[in-house]
């Protein structure tokens, strides 16, 4: 049986949330398939392993759960990936996982780094590369990417914290121009942690605060007009594209918050089986499909593929958009490369359950790992036998 190591967690803001999107992710994995193995990665950066990880009551009280758990290191093994405990008998292996499946958000974790750090395993992989992940992530680099390859997306300047405190009023005449209102957004996180509206030259200056208080990066962007916010999913990796339906999101305000994505909807909603498993990652309102005519509908499907292929993302990403529902304007947004509950919702309409996606990633990752091993990745060569670099060096 395939062991399946699902990683979350991490020092990221969005810490809690990916341990919500990883419980449901482990209960919609075929057990008659593959063993699944969580792998959480504490706020301080500990990894650890055990059967408690797969119950949300573990992590409310996680300091006095962690007899529970044991605490790991991973290492490569001959040919296995190996998990060594860290406490006791060092260097005990407490088992191996044969493929990782990250189910992780935000800065610090999302963003190419533990992605980097488990090819370095030599690891088959669920979801995005360094690359894609790191694309993904930053609001800035994305938007110079897109719009390198024509691809919308909103007007927009952004700044490092050092330069607004040099050169703030240089920098609020440059939005400003942008014209009110405007958002202000962290550069690198999600969740809608951080972002604000700004309407006045008062409230900008808030707004950029407290962005500010999470990131030293900051993206200000236009608000788009007559706003519809649409969502659509992509799976697959670079030969091939699946599209989700489109869903068209219910704004309750200028923007969604994180509260409308996370904590709408009355406390314990979205969750089932005693506060064991999260039946839904967002209690968000939204209609799928989306009820937009089939010339946009069209657009937005391969626009996303476009999207998905220039960010060399694989896996599954939900690529937000922004639409002026007058001009018919389509402006990307952003992509999430590992987006909450793993866009099953966006699927399932289609005929395509939890546990089938899943299953798809699982075996498309494989597939993926084993066409590139079959690349050339070095090469036999006597550059050291000739290389002189230490004659001379004192003895």
């Amino acid at each position: 049986m395939i062991k399946v190591g699902v990683f979350f967690g991490g020092d990221s803001v969005e810490h809690e949330v990916s341990i919500i999107s990883a419980l449901q992710a482990m209960e919609n994995i075929d057990e008659e398939k593959y063993e699944i193995i969580p792998i959480y990665i504490s706020k301080d950066r500990h990894f650890y392993t055990g059967n408690a990880l797969r119950d949300i009551e573990t992590f409310k009280y996680f300091d006095n759960m962690k007899k529970y758990v044991k605490e790991i290191t991973l290492c490569r093994k001959g040919k296995e990936i190996t998990m060594q405990k860290v406490k006791g008998f060092f260097g005990r292996n407490v088992g191996t996982i044969d493929v990782a499946f990250p189910v992780v958000h935000g800065k610090g974790i999302e963003d190419g780094s533990l992605a980097g750090f488990l090819e370095t395993l030599s690891l088959p992989i669920v979801g995005p590369s360094v690359l894609g992940a790191a694309l993904g992530q930053d609001k800035v680099v994305l938007k110079q990417v897109l719009k390198s390859n024509n691809i919308k997306v909103p007007n927009y300047t952004w700044f490092y914290d050092y330069e607004y405190n040099m050169n703030k009023e240089e920098i609020i005449e440059k939005i400003e121009k942008l014209k009110y209102p405007v958002i202000v957004k962290p550069a690198n996180l999600g969740s809608t942690i951080g972002i604000g509206v700004a309407h006045s030259k008062g409230e900008l200056e808030k707004k950029i605060e407290e962005a500010l208080e999470y990131e030293k990066k900051i993206v200000v962007e236009e608000m788009i007009e007559n706003l519809l916010e649409l969502n659509c999913a992509v799976c697959g990796n670079y030969e091939y594209q699946e599209t989700s339906l489109i869903a068209e999101m219910k704004m309750k305000h200028e923007l969604l918050t994180f509260e409308d994505k996370y904590l709408s909807g009355g406390k314990g909603k979205g969750f089932k089986n005693g506060n064991k498993m999260p039946s839904s990652m967002s209690t968000s309102e939204f209609d799928i499909p989306a009820k937009i005519d089939e010339e946009m509908e069209n657009k937005i499907y391969e626009i996303s593929k476009q999207v998905f292929r220039i960010l060399n993302l694989k896996g599954v990403c939900r690529i937000d958009y922004l639409i002026n529902s007058k001009t018919k304007e389509i402006y990307v947004n952003e992509p999430n490369t590992i987006p909450g509950s793993l866009a099953f919702y966006l699927y399932k309409p289609k005929g395509k359950d939890y546990k089938t996606l899943t299953d798809e990633l699982i075996k498309s990752a494989i597939k993926d790992y084993k066409n590139e091993m079959r690349k050339t990745s070095s090469f036999t060569s006597n550059i050291l036998s000739e290389y002189n670099g230490t004659k001379g060096l004192k003895k």
